[in-house]
């Protein structure tokens, strides 16, 4: 067997190609000087390349499972987006209907405001016309008054006439001229207070008329305003029911969801004061409950979009509250939209996150 030693001086001794073939197919026998020759040549960092390229290629296969996880969230996220859009253009096309609704409503409103306008404008006529047919029948009947006192005084010279009778009869034809003079204005006295009687008659039939008109139509506004009544009745329970807010939302799905999800058994949950160095702090759900026999707190805030500094905000608030509270703190955070930083967020300091929609 060729003995060829691994180290000597390439300068004292030439290297052929002869002596490079030989070196080979002692290596090809020898795989001990193989192993040896590699740890020569090659450096530490050429040694380790193998693992190296293992472990990473073992963290591609983490990251791929990962961004794999993440796409399927976004597509959860974005199928509940497309949903909650959906469920606002409802909203709004209900919205549209009530407020077209109340534009209806408000132009009859408006036009039945104009009509008693024009309708007080004409009884306030009728009462001054009212008025003037008053102080007209007044006059009148001061006239007639003078007219009977005349009268009277008439009487009282027909009676000295008579008395005179026999004394001269030209006095009394001048008396019976002037008596027949008398008579004619009486005539046309009366006929003027039969036509003012009949005058007066048809005024009356008018107010009459009037004032059954007017008592109609106090009776129709009457049916108006109890039906704007009802109707402002309806379109207030409608309001209520559009107006169902988040925090709502938060308090009616929040026990079942905290039984269901965490374990967590509350009652109900509430809107809360608490007193932290003189001033006051509120939260939007605060509930008393247990888990696995142990009496926690729910302390919450709702948001419409959750993001990793609201989480750390509500960290932050439920430490501060810790010392008056009956229980073991469980913060949480419940919203429409949840932002991955949310998670992140809540994942580092324990803060329960909750979405309206989705998973």
């Amino acid at each position: 067997m060729l003995f060829v030693p691994l180290r000597y001086n390439v300068l004292e001794m030439p290297f052929t190609v002869k002596d490079f073939q030989d070196l080979l197919k002692l290596l090809r026998e020898r795989p001990e000087w193989r192993e040896e020759l590699r740890r020569v040549l090659l450096t530490d960092a050429l040694l380790d390349l193998p693992r190296v390229v293992r472990e990473l290629a073992e963290e591609v296969r983490r990251l791929a499972e990962a961004q794999a996880r993440t796409e399927e969230r976004v597509g959860r996220l974005e199928e509940a987006v497309a949903r909650l859009a959906e469920a606002q253009a409802r909203t709004e096309e209900r919205v549209g209907r009530l407020e077209e609704r109340m534009e209806r409503v408000e132009e009859r409103v408006g036009r039945l405001e104009e009509a008693v306008t024009r309708l007080a404008e004409a009884q306030a006529r009728t009462e001054e016309r009212v008025g003037r047919l008053e102080e007209a029948t007044a006059r009148l009947a001061e006239a007639q008054a003078r007219t009977e006192e005349r009268v009277g005084r008439l009487e009282e010279a027909v009676a000295r006439l008579a008395e005179a009778q026999a004394r001269t009869e030209e006095r009394v034809g001048r008396l019976e001229e002037r008596m027949e003079r008398v008579e004619e204005r009486v005539g046309r006295l009366e006929e003027a207070v039969t036509r003012l009687a009949e005058a007066q008659a048809r005024t009356e039939e008018r107010v009459g008329r009037l004032e059954e008109a007017t008592a109609r139509l106090a009776e129709a506004q009457a049916r108006t305003e109890q039906a704007v009544q009802q109707l402002a009745q309806q379109v207030g329970r409608l309001s209520d029911a559009v107006g169902f807010t988040l925090e709502e939302l938060a308090r009616e799905l929040g026990p079942a969801y905290l039984a269901q999800r965490y374990g967590i058994r509350v009652t109900q949950l509430e809107r809360r004061f608490f007193l932290v160095d003189g001033e006051e702090v509120e939260v939007d759900f605060f509930g008393e409950g247990t888990r696995d026999g142990e009496r926690v707190v729910v302390v919450g805030e709702v948001r419409s979009r959750i993001y990793g500094r609201d989480v750390e905000v509500l960290a932050r608030r439920v430490r501060s509250l810790t010392p008056q509270l009956p229980g073991t703190p469980v913060p949480a955070l419940f919203g429409f939209v949840v932002h991955p930083s949310a998670l992140e967020a809540a994942d580092r300091t324990g803060v329960l996150v909750i979405a309206a929609v989705g998973k």
